[in-house]
């Protein structure tokens, strides 16, 4: 008897324990997750091709679940409860595609030049040639084609400047809010090894995007 009611708040504790679990890894939780590291970082993160394409067959599967609930007379509370769900995901999918889409307009041209272009989709690619393609020639027949010789470029100040001055590039030393998944301990901050702190689990930091961008690209710590 001691036994048993020994067991009995253990189990019930391990159970609460295994469906938190369960949920903090459930496909609208990483989409969720994306979607703020997404908002925090400065530059395009990679996109999450299997994890969008869940999310739309999800929702898909939410759409013909709801609307056969409609068509059978179902419980107005089950169909609520169904239709928050295909909500809530319809939501963070397009803040997710939208945020990176604005990142694209923002930062097109450097995200062309770089190795942030392999970050995108197929899709992003082709809106984001399309874009400049249409940028471009906007700035052509409206200015640059009205500048005096030297000055033509949309990537450059003048024939003078030896870098492409005039082309936005995301500010990685950007101060982020960011939440450790699990245990780091003693993290470099700066190639001079001058600044170092111990990033235990689970807590709070306000850091340089550009020290921790390794450890979000590689899913150790979360923005915020």
């Amino acid at each position: 008897m001691a036994s048993g009611s020994g067991s009995g708040p253990w189990s019930q504790e391990e159970g609460e324990g295994d469906r938190a679990s369960i949920e903090a890894t459930t496909d609208v939780e990483l989409l969720k997750r994306a979607w703020r590291n997404e908002k925090a970082a400065p530059e395009i993160l990679n996109f999450e091709s299997e994890l969008v394409q869940r999310s739309r067959e999800q929702i898909q599967l939410l759409e013909e679940t709801v609307e056969e609930f409609m068509e059978t007379g179902a419980d107005d509370l089950v169909v609520s409860l169904y239709q928050m769900d295909l909500d809530r995901t319809l939501f963070l999918l397009r803040s997710y595609l939208r945020v990176r889409l604005q990142k694209i307009e923002k930062y097109m041209i450097h995200i062309s030049k770089t190795d942030l272009w392999n970050r995108l989709s197929e899709q992003e690619q082709r809106f984001a040639k399309r874009c400049s393609e249409i940028v471009e020639k906007h700035l052509k027949q409206s200015v640059l084609d009205k500048l005096p010789f030297g000055y033509g470029s949309m990537l450059k100040q003048s024939v003078s400047s030896e870098e492409d001055d005039m082309v936005p590039e995301p500010q990685l030393d950007t101060f982020v809010f960011c939440k450790t998944k699990t245990a780091v301990g003693a993290f470099q901050l700066d190639d001079a090894g001058d600044e170092i702190v111990d990033l235990v689990a689970d807590d709070l930091y306000v850091l340089r995007y550009k020290s921790i961008k390794g450890l979000v690209e590689g899913g150790r710590i979360d923005l915020v």
